[in-house]
């Protein structure tokens, strides 16, 4: 049996002397309890923010007003203004970001319940990928967060050919 993503990203991520923040918002803090289930990892994970409202987007995060009533929070656009903005709050190399709609509610006809966008960015550049997942909102939550490490896993072992369109 392998090990879960979170224990050969932390080792990946301490071989590499790298750190990570991570902006979640309908995960609400899924993913750093994934990444801090691992003993030491506070080597390389400096936190997290949740952000699920509007508000706390643009206050915690810098997202802009002007994206978030373009495109909505469950956009490409948003979880990389995510990323960006958890990085550089928390002096990170590395950020993560997931914005999506777990459901029931919530959905729209352009944005089904399962539509998730999930974001990574560096010092030099950000990446977003878009799923669409078909379970109840807690499957939709934990498939999220699991996008999000594989993402993170493939970013760490060298692809940077990362942005993927919804599928």
């Amino acid at each position: 049996m392998t090990d879960p993503l979170e224990f050969t990203i932390g080792n990946i991520l301490r071989q590499q002397k790298l750190t990570l923040s991570i902006a979640e918002s309908c995960t609400g803090g899924l993913v750093s309890h994934r990444i801090t289930n691992v003993a030491g990892s506070s080597d390389y994970y400096i936190g997290g923010i949740v952000a699920y409202a509007y508000e706390a987007k643009v206050s915690l995060l810098g997202v802009k007003w002007e994206t978030l009533r373009a495109y909505g929070a469950v956009s490409r656009q948003v979880v990389l203004q995510m990323a960006i903005g958890v990085r550089l709050a928390l002096k990170t190399d590395l950020a993560l970001s997931v914005s999506g709609i777990a459901g029931p509610a919530g959905e729209t006809d352009e944005k089904p319940v399962g539509t998730t966008w999930i974001g990574l960015a560096d010092a030099k550049q950000a990446w977003a990928r878009g799923f669409y997942f078909k379970g109840n909102r807690l499957e939709n939550k934990c498939a999220s967060a699991e996008a999000l490490l594989q993402l993170l896993l493939v970013y760490l072992q060298g692809d940077r050919n990362l942005d993927k369109e919804l599928r």
